[in-house]
C-alpha cells in the first residue's frame, strides 16, 4: 500500500535516477546507486558517457536556437539538472518555449516542483503512445504545432524494444511536424565496447526499463524523413564539440557508448 501510495518502489533500480547518479545528482535511493555501481565497475565509462549525452543536449538545443528554433518539446526529460532545455534555449533565444514529457512519476514530482514559475509545461506522457502527446491540450497550447519544433529523444529510445517498434513512434511523430521542424536523438549503441554493453543490458534487466541496444544502420534508420545535419551521426563527442566536451575521450570517441544526431524534416 505504501508502494502505490508513492507512485514507485525506491527498491527498483530506475532509468532516471541511475542517470541523475551519473552525472553526479543527488535524487536516487540506494537500489539505483547499487545498480550503478554495478555497471561502473565494468563499464567505467558510462559515467562519462551519461555527462557526454547532457553536453550534446545542450550543443544541439543551442545549435537550432540559433537556427530560429524556438520551440522544444523534450520526451522522456528525466530528472531536471543544470543546464535544463530552456535555460539552453533562452540563453540564445528568450522567447523560446518548451514542453517537458515523461512518465515517470518521480520525475514529474521533481520537475514541476523546480520547473515552476519557469514559464515550462511538464506534461505526463509515455513516447511509446505519441499521438497522445502530441495531442495534448497542454503541449498544443504551448506550442504552435504549425510553426517548426524541435522533438528532442535524448538517450530514451534504447529503452523502446522492437516489439514496440520504435519506426512506428518515430513516423508519427514525424507526420504530426510541418516543415523545417528538427529531430534531436542519441541511442546508446551495440557497436561499443562489449563488456560495457553486456553489462549495462544485463543490470537494465532489473530496472524499470530495459535496454535495447542498436547498430549504428539501425539507428540511423530512425531519421526516416530528416536530413541528417552536418557531422551526420556521430559519436557524441564529435557532433560539434566545444574543446571541452573532448576532454573526456582521449582514447577515442567511442568510449562514449552513444550515437547522437540532429536531423532536419523538408
Amino acid at each position: 500500500m505504501e508502494r502505490e501510495s508513492l507512485g514507485f518502489d525506491p527498491n527498483t533500480p530506475n532509468v532516471a535516477r541511475l542517470y541523475d547518479y551519473y552525472l553526479g545528482g543527488k535524487d536516487h535511493f540506494p537500489a539505483d546507486r547499487a545498480a550503478a555501481e554495478r555497471i561502473l565497475r565494468v563499464a567505467p565509462e558510462v559515467r562519462l558517457a551519461a555527462r557526454a549525452n547532457r553536453a550534446f543536449l545542450g550543443r544541439a538545443v543551442r545549435f537550432l536556437a540559433g537556427e530560429g528554433i524556438i520551440q522544444f518539446l523534450d520526451i522522456g526529460t528525466g530528472l531536471p539538472t543544470r543546464n535544463n532545455v530552456h535555460e539552453v534555449a533562452r540563453s540564445v533565444a528568450p522567447d523560446s518555449r518548451v514542453v517537458y514529457v515523461d512518465h515517470d512519476p518521480v520525475v514529474l514530482v521533481h520537475a514541476r516542483a523546480l520547473l515552476a514559475g519557469t514559464g515550462v509545461a511538464v506534461v505526463e506522457g509515455d513516447l511509446r503512445q505519441p499521438h497522445d502527446i502530441l495531442k495534448d491540450p497542454v503541449v498544443m497550447a504551448t506550442l504552435d504545432l504549425t510553426r517548426p519544433v524541435a522533438v528532442l529523444l535524448v538517450a530514451i529510445m534504447h529503452y523502446v524494444s522492437d516489439a514496440e517498434d520504435p519506426a512506428r513512434i518515430l513516423a508519427a511523430i514525424r507526420e504530426h511536424l510541418p516543415a523545417g521542424s528538427h529531430l534531436v536523438l542519441s541511442h546508446g549503441t551495440s557497436d561499443a565496447r562489449a563488456a560495457a554493453v553486456r553489462r549495462g543490458v544485463e543490470v537494465y534487466r532489473t530496472a524499470n526499463s530495459p535496454l535495447t541496444l542498436r547498430g549504428r544502420e539501425e539507428i540511423e534508420e530512425l531519421f526516416e524523413g530528416f536530413e541528417l545535419v552536418e557531422p551526420g551521426l556521430t559519436w557524441l563527442p564529435e557532433w560539434r564539440p566545444d574543446q571541452a566536451d573532448t576532454i573526456d575521450f582521449a582514447n577515442g570517441p567511442e568510449t562514449s557508448l552513444i550515437l547522437g544526431g540532429v536531423g532536419r524534416k523538408n
